[in-house]
């Protein structure tokens, strides 16, 4: 997967509180220039609603919620670190709303209902009760294209930091910026719009 261009999907956001993006924008991470950590986990529970049978069986399936605010608790490391986080699961957008309002979260949450992500980029999924679930994973994405990943996650709870530690691995090994030569003639990737 490493080395890999961000499949052309886009996907709709959820998301709690105002930001740059919006409740209901559609994203599309090739659009998104600089460093983004894609978080994916199974599902956050509903209150009100049963989880899926066997669920507290399956090897990795719990600890969502964890995850989420762990990561919430950490956005501001990451924003210092030139990172922009996004989570994503198969979960419809009304049920990520519910969870990213419930838990206050400071970074959208988007939806792969249809699996067109998990499929493009083969990510590891289950099933459960008639629903497929994409697994924990962590994707580092810079200017559209991946360049690290950390499979399996695990603990959810400690995923937060495995990410940052990797972004300041990332940083330390770069060389300094007077040893960076210029690149003449090709463009910037800013792409014009990253929302529609």
């Amino acid at each position: 997967m490493t080395g890999a261009e961000v499949p052309p999907v886009e996907l709709t956001a959820s998301m709690a509180q105002p930001g740059q993006t919006k409740n209901g924008d559609v994203l599309g991470i090739t659009q998104l220039p600089g460093r983004t950590v894609l978080f994916s986990y199974p599902r956050t529970g509903t209150p009100g609603m049963s989880l899926p049978t066997g669920w507290d069986a399956i090897t990795g399936a719990r600890g969502c919620t964890p995850q989420a605010c762990r990561i919430r608790d950490s956005h501001a490391e990451f924003e210092a670190l030139g990172a922009r986080v996004l989570g994503m699961s198969s979960q419809p957008s009304a049920e990520q709303l519910e969870a990213a309002q419930r838990l206050h979260l400071s970074y959208p949450l988007l939806s792969d209902a249809d699996l067109q992500m998990a499929r493009a980029w083969q990510l590891p999924t289950f099933s459960v009760d008639g629903l497929t679930l994409i697994r924990r994973i962590t994707v580092f994405v810079m200017n559209g294209v991946v360049d690290g990943v950390i499979y399996p996650v695990f603990p959810p709870d400690r995923s937060a930091e495995a990410a940052l530690a990797w972004l300041r691995a990332r940083r330390a090994a770069r060389p300094p910026r007077d040893a960076l030569v210029p690149r003449r003639g090709l463009p910037h990737p800013i792409p014009p719009r990253l929302v529609r």
